[in-house]
């Protein structure tokens, strides 16, 4: 399969056809709409090697994202970055192009915290492999890293190797009402204290934390944090993954803010959803681009379209420092410019 993958690719290099990598599809809406012919890849899949005691997985990308979690729960341990579906269909190798992570993500780490390795083809068919299975395998820059999030603009995703973590031995929930303001405050009170925080949210006046860890150990922080325990809680954390939650259901665009931490609640027409304690900042509003950027930049961050029918502005634009560096980079990867052109910005 990797020989047609190959294939595809040198044909169209030489005639400089755009290919639209597809998997799952379970996260097309994200980004700029996709040009070029479909290549679909996800029927290369398959769990290649899983050593529970070395904390490693290694598998295809066309591997549903479903099938590594079940083999992960198996051993009892899971993908600590708890990355969101947003479909049953969703693989592997879209989780890492895309490189989103869910709740858990500002205590255990990113998706590309826990990238080992990845062998890949770039734009011209050829095989590449960087980092391996082991956390020190890196010398110059970690590329593997770099791939993740890349939306698939750099190269094709082959095999991805990850480390993972065991599950926690109990989870609780605590919540209280509150003000936004005092929520954050909070969030970063407890963010700096030795706490088993797994994740914190705010959202229409209540407080949610998640402690994970041993019994003892998340008993005591429970009882010196104090507020009401939900009950059931997974469900609730679950939906924000995924954006099931009833704030994710308004037909207004969907921005995604990321800001320092401790910022302030940002004065915006629209409703608020803050994640990541504080860090992340969900906004569903009819306002122009322009403002919703400028409030991000005002407080140190950026802002993303997440969600919406307008499709052409997604990414914050880069400076162009930086922009001429990843057109750069996807010259080295991609020197035809065949892979997901404009998926990211117009201008790769």
């Amino acid at each position: 399969m990797i020989e047609s993958f190959q294939e595809t690719l040198v044909a169209a290099g030489e005639n400089a056809t755009p290919l639209s990598i597809t998997g799952g599809g379970s996260k097309a809406f994200y980004g700029r709409r996709p040009e070029g012919r479909e290549f679909c890849v996800r029927d290369y899949r398959g769990v290649i090697d899983y050593s529970p005691t070395e904390l490693v997985i290694t598998a295809r990308a066309g591997t549903p994202l479903a099938e590594i979690e079940a083999v992960l729960a198996a051993e009892n341990q899971m993908l600590a970055f708890e990355p969101p579906h947003f479909g049953a269909s969703t693989t592997l190798g879209g989780t890492i192009a895309c490189g989103l992570s869910g709740p858990r993500r500002p205590f255990a780490g990113a998706a590309r915290d826990f990238v080992l390795g990845i062998r890949c083809l770039n734009g011209k068919g050829e095989q590449l492999r960087f980092g391996g299975q082991v956390m020190k395998n890196v010398a110059g820059y970690d590329v593997s890293r770099t791939l993740t999030g890349s939306l698939g603009t750099l190269a094709l995703l082959l095999e991805i190797s990850l480390k993972v973590l065991p599950r926690p031995e109990t989870e609780v929930t605590l919540c209280r009402q509150t003000t936004a303001a005092e929520a954050i405050v909070l969030m970063n009170r407890w963010a700096g204290k030795p706490l088993p925080l797994s994740a914190t949210c705010f959202h229409d006046g209540q407080l949610a934390l998640r402690l994970s860890g041993t019994r003892r150990g998340v008993q005591a922080a429970a009882e010196q944090i104090g507020g009401d325990r939900m009950d059931p809680a997974e469900t609730f954390w679950e939906d924000l993954r995924e954006h099931r939650h009833a704030f994710f259901t308004d037909d207004k665009p969907v921005w995604r803010l990321s800001v320092p931490p401790a910022t302030a609640p940002l004065v915006l027409e629209g409703e608020t959803f803050i994640d990541w304690g504080g860090a992340q900042r969900w906004i569903t509003t009819m306002l122009p681009t322009a403002a919703v950027r400028a409030a991000a930049t005002a407080a140190g961050g950026h802002a993303c379209r997440f969600r919406s029918n307008d499709r052409e502005a997604v990414f914050q634009p880069l400076p162009a420092g930086l922009l001429a560096l990843h057109q750069r980079l996807k010259h080295s990867f991609d020197p035809a410019g065949i892979l997901n052109p404009g998926r990211m910005y117009a201008e790769l």
